[in-house]
C-alpha cells in the first residue's frame, strides 16, 4: 500500500545533521519506493514558502523563526491553521515527526491526532532523568507520545530509555537503525600520511560529544608519539578549549582544526586518517562511527548508549569515557598501526557495506506504516483519558490543551472549509538511476541534500479545474 507521509522537524537542510540528513534520506527512499512525502519545517533566513529538492521532495518553509536552538517557540495553536491546510492540501495519512527537540514534531503531531490522522515519531537522542531540562523535556515527550500509533528509536538502548521517559508499552516501540550511504564513504588509502599518524575527529565540538576529554588526551598523545597527528572537523562551543590547549603546548603544526565541514566533504577527511575517535559521553547510534569503519579506520569509540550495538566487535576498541579509557583505546590503535595489523580496508568495506543501508531502513520504516493502518482513531474522550494519565497536574493541564485544539480545530473547518482547499495533483513517480536499486541517493551524488538542486521558482499554487471552480461556484 502506498502512503502519503509529512515528515516534521524544526531541523532540516539547509542545516546539517545527523537528523537532517535521516530525514532527506529516509524522504528520497520513500519516493522511490512509490509513496508520496513532503516536508514541514521552519524557515530558515530568507528561506520561506515551497522549495523542491531533488526527485521532487517538496519541503514547506512555514514563517516562523527559530527560537533557541533551532527551534521553534513552543504555542501549541498558532501552527494549527497553517499545518490543517497543508495536511489537507497534500492529503496527507500520516504524519511522521522526528527528533525530540524539535517543537514543530510534536505540535504537528498533536494537531494531526486532534484531525483523527495516524502518528509515527522518531526519537534520535538519549535523554537521562535527573536534571531540569531532562524533566522538562520528558513531560512534553510524554503529552506527545501519549496518543501516537507508533515511535521509532535507532537502538535498542534508545528504545528502553524512551519506553522509560514516556511511560509507554514497549509494544509500540520498533527499533530502525540509522544508516549510511555506501557509495559515497569508501576507503581511499592514498591520500594517508604513511611516515605518520593520523587521528581524525569529526564531531560537533560541544561537551555532550566528550570534548573536554579530548582537550586533555592531545597534549598526552603528542608528548608520547612524535609521529602521531590529530586531523578535527567541526565546530561548537567546546572549540575555544581545543585551540587553547594547542597554543599553549604549541602543536599548531600537529593539530589541524578544520571548523564546520560540509557532509559532502566528510569521506575526504576521513581518508585522511588512521585512527577514528568517538568521546561522546551519551550517544543513541553514532552513525560516525559506521561512515569512519566503511572508510577503513581503526575505531576507538567510549562505551555509551547504542554504541556497542553498532559495530562487531572486532572492527571496534570500546573504552571507559574517562581520560585514562580513552588513552588506553588510542595506546592500543597506534601499537596496531605501527605493527600492520589494520584489518583490510578494502575486506572491512565488503564487509559492512550492506549493513546499514538506506533502502533497509525505508523498508523497514514502510512496514511500520502498513502496521498502523487498522489502529483505531481514538475519540475525544479517549484522548483526555490518554493526557490525564500523564500527571495529577500536568496531566489536567494537557488535557485543557487538547480540548482547547479541537475548539479551535472545528472553527477552522467552518471559517476555511475543506472543499475550499486546492488539492495538489500527484507529483511524477520517482524511477531510480540504476537497475535494480531501489533508492536514488544509493546510486547518485546527491546524498547531501546541500548538492541537491533546490526550485524555488516552482510555483506552489494549484488552481481548480474548470469542472472543480464549477461545482464551487454553484455550491
Amino acid at each position: 500500500m502506498k502512503h502519503n507521509v509529512c515528515m516534521v522537524s524544526d531541523f532540516f537542510f539547509p542545516n546539517t545533521g545527523g537528523v537532517e540528513s535521516h530525514i532527506y534520506q529516509l524522504s528520497q527512499c520513500l519516493l522511490a519506493r512509490g509513496h508520496k512525502v513532503v516536508v514541514i519545517t521552519h524557515a530558515y533566513g530568507e528561506r520561506t514558502g515551497i522549495r523542491y529538492l531533488t526527485n521532487f521532495l517538496k519541503v514547506y518553509y512555514l514563517p516562523f523563526g527559530p527560537f533557541y536552538n533551532q527551534c521553534v517557540l513552543p504555542t501549541v495553536f498558532t501552527t494549527l491553521p497553517l499545518i490543517r491546510n497543508i495536511l489537507i492540501r497534500e492529503n496527507i495519512s500520516i504524519v511522521h515527526g522526528h527528533s525530540s527537540f524539535s517543537t514543530m514534531a510534536h505540535e504537528a503531531m498533536f494537531h494531526a491526532k486532534t484531525m483523527g490522522l495516524k502518528t509515527v515519531f522518531t526519537d534520535h537522542s538519549l535523554f537521562g532523568f535527573a536534571d531540569a531540562s531532562s524533566i522538562i523535556t520528558n513531560a512534553i515527550l510524554q503529552f506527545s507520545l501519549a496518543d501516537v500509533n507508533h515511535v521509532i528509536c535507532v537502538s535498542h538502548t534508545s528504545k528502553e530509555n524512551t519506553v522509560l521517559r514516556a511511560s509507554m508499552s514497549p509494544s509500540l516501540v520498533s527499533v530502525i537503525p540509522n544508516a549510511v550511504d555506501p557509495t559515497v564513504f569508501k576507503p581511499d588509502t592514498s591520500k594517508r600520511k604513511h611516515d605518520r599518524i593520523t587521528i581524525v575527529i569529526v564531531s560537533r565540538l560541544v561537551y555532550r560529544k566528550g570534548m573536554d576529554l579530548l582537550a586533555a588526551i592531545i597534549p598526552i598523545i603528542c608528548e608520547t608519539h612524535q609521529d602521531v597527528d590529530f586531523l578535527i572537523g567541526g565546530d561548537g562551543p567546546m572549540r575555544i578549549n581545543i585551540e587553547e590547549v594547542r597554543e599553549r603546548y604549541l602543536l599548531q603544526e600537529r593539530v589541524t582544526m578544520l571548523g564546520a565541514v560540509q557532509h559532502s566533504n566528510v569521506k575526504n577527511v576521513l581518508n585522511q586518517g588512521d585512527i577514528f575517535i568517538n568521546a561522546s559521553l551519551t550517544e543513541a547510534f553514532c552513525i560516525a562511527i559506521v561512515e569512519a569503519t566503511l572508510c577503513g579506520l581503526q575505531v576507538v569509540s567510549t562505551r555509551v548508549g547504542g554504541v556497542p550495538e553498532v559495530l562487531p566487535e572486532d572492527l571496534i576498541l570500546l573504552v571507559e569515557p574517562s581520560v585514562k579509557g580513552i588513552l588506553s583505546g588510542l595506546e592500543e590503535a597506534i601499537s596496531r598501526r605501527r605493527m600492520g595489523t589494520f584489518l583490510c580496508p578494502e575486506a572491512v568495506y565488503q564487509r559492512m557495506a550492506h549493513v546499514y543501508t538506506w533502502q533497509n531502513v525505508a523498508k523497514r520504516t514502510e512496514k511500520v506504516y502498513d502496521s498502523i493502518l487498522n489502529d483505531e482513531t481514538l475519540s475525544l474522550p479517549q484522548r483526555f483519558d490518554c493526557y490525564y494519565k500523564c500527571g495529577p497536574a500536568a496531566g489536567k493541564f494537557f488535557v485543557l490543551l487538547a480540548a482547547i485544539n479541537f475548539i479551535f480545530f472545528w472553527f477552522l473547518e467552518w471559517f476555511s472549509p475543506r472543499e475550499y482547499i486546492d488539492m495538489v495533483p500527484g507529483m511524477p513517480e520517482v524511477k531510480s538511476s540504476t537497475k535494480g536499486t531501489e533508492c536514488p541517493s544509493a546510486t547518485t551524488r546527491t546524498v547531501d541534500p546541500s548538492a541537491t538542486k533546490d526550485y524555488p521558482a516552482l510555483s506552489h499554487r494549484v488552481t481548480r479545474s474548470k469542472a472543480r471552480r464549477k461545482q464551487v461556484v454553484q455550491s
